[in-house]
């Protein structure tokens, strides 16, 4: 029986000599996952007709079966998409924005969203509204500035369920029923959760909700959903339209044209991986080990955290010491140093006039990994201020 409470045993193990802290990137796949997905694409390749035809139809449908029960969702509420950028791409091209309306989102969204907004929005004459919250925030503080920024002309609430630049955990069912009383819908960026963090998307009472497979849940990369409620999915399309454009929710999103579906198809093998690995025991065990690293990594630079520590999941902030400028340069500069120097990967960013280390923990990290980071990204720092 593994260890959950001993935080110095990984429970799988990466390449020897490296300390990677990075997971909430890209996520890491692992090898029993990678070889279930070789044997789909073996099947692809070895007859496409028949497979993409026959057989693929029926899988993705299975597939999508098993993810919906692992999210507390019915298998006709979910598709795939190959990422979350992708997934709310389709969401916000299918939505008739009309000009003056307004979409409101918190200042921690994520930027390819921002950016998916603005492209969509503009065209239609509608606006983006941005509300302030920064760094150090709150769940609570959160609510009060996304809903001072709610009016008659809002058509759309946007919010993370754990945002990828502050790892701070959203209430989005508190949001999602005060909106609700505002006749507001509202979808929710869950790239990080699915894998993360407790999840019954049904029960948040929200409209739209996307999330990744490939990060926390480490499935293949290309792998992603979709979940709506029943009454919004006649309206919703993919952004590829391809043969089964309005023969149904489900048939438009699972048939995009030629595709490799291995990674969606390996779905199934990533939940009884991570259910292997602990399920919520192991979600457990991530939160505790990297908020005690985060507490620890503040009161050793005598810096602050993000958020409170309740407030995250298996990833948190915490602030650098002020002696470089708070800009992507020094942050892009700090991350190659520590690769370069330690083979050490960690995420820096600036954000809210400071520069930020978000520190990731899965099952192959270790305690005495995020120790170590109280003495490198000063060395780091040091070294970049006399170079």
């Amino acid at each position: 029986m593994r260890d959950y409470g001993d935080a110095a045993k990984p429970l799988w193990t990466l390449e020897p000599g490296m300390i990677f802290l990075n997971h909430g990137s890209y996520g890491a796949t692992p090898k029993k996952v990678l070889a279930e997905q070789a044997k789909w694409r073996g099947q692809l390749e070895e007859q496409p007709c028949r497979f993409i035809n026959q057989i693929a139809p029926g899988a993705i449908r299975a597939a999508a079966a098993d993810l919906a029960a692992f999210l507390g969702a019915e298998a006709d509420d979910v598709v795939f998409v190959e990422n979350t950028t992708q997934g709310i791409n389709a969401i916000l091209r299918s939505l008739p924005f009309q000009h003056g309306d307004e979409v409101v989102v918190v200042d921690h969204v994520y930027n390819a969203v921002r950016k998916t907004l603005d492209y969509v929005l503009e065209r239609a004459g509608a606006r983006l509204v941005v509300a302030p919250l920064g760094l150090p925030a709150t769940p609570e503080a959160a609510v009060e500035s996304l809903f001072a920024a709610v009016n008659a002309r809002t058509r759309l609430i946007l919010i993370d369920h754990i945002a990828s630049v502050s790892a701070v955990v959203f209430p989005v069912a508190n949001i999602a029923a005060r909106a609700s009383a505002h006749g507001i819908p509202v979808l929710v960026d869950g790239a990080h959760a699915p894998g993360m963090i407790d999840l019954d998307i049904p029960s948040l009472g929200v409209d739209y909700y996307v999330g990744n497979c490939h990060k926390w849940l480490c499935a293949p990369k290309g792998a992603a959903f979709l979940w709506a409620r029943r009454e919004r999915q006649a309206s919703l399309h993919p952004t590829v339209i391809s043969h089964d454009y309005l023969k149904g929710f489900t048939f438009e999103f699972d048939k995009v044209g030629t595709r490799d579906a291995s990674a969606w198809l390996s779905v199934p093998a990533a939940i009884a991986f991570h259910k292997e690995m602990g399920g919520r025991a192991l979600r457990a065990r991530n939160h505790s080990v990297v908020t005690d690293a985060a507490v620890s990594l503040a009161n050793s630079w005598k810096t602050k955290l993000g958020a409170p520590p309740s407030s995250f999941g298996a990833m948190a902030t915490i602030a650098l010491p002020d002696t470089l400028p708070a800009d992507r340069a020094s942050a892009d500069a700090l991350k190659a140093w520590l690769w370069a120097n330690h083979r050490a990967e960690v995420h820096v960013m600036p954000f809210s006039g400071a520069l930020w280390l978000r520190i990731s923990v899965q099952a192959y990290n270790t305690a005495a990994e995020c120790a170590a980071l109280a003495d490198l990204l000063p060395e780091a720092i040091s070294a970049l201020e006399t170079a």
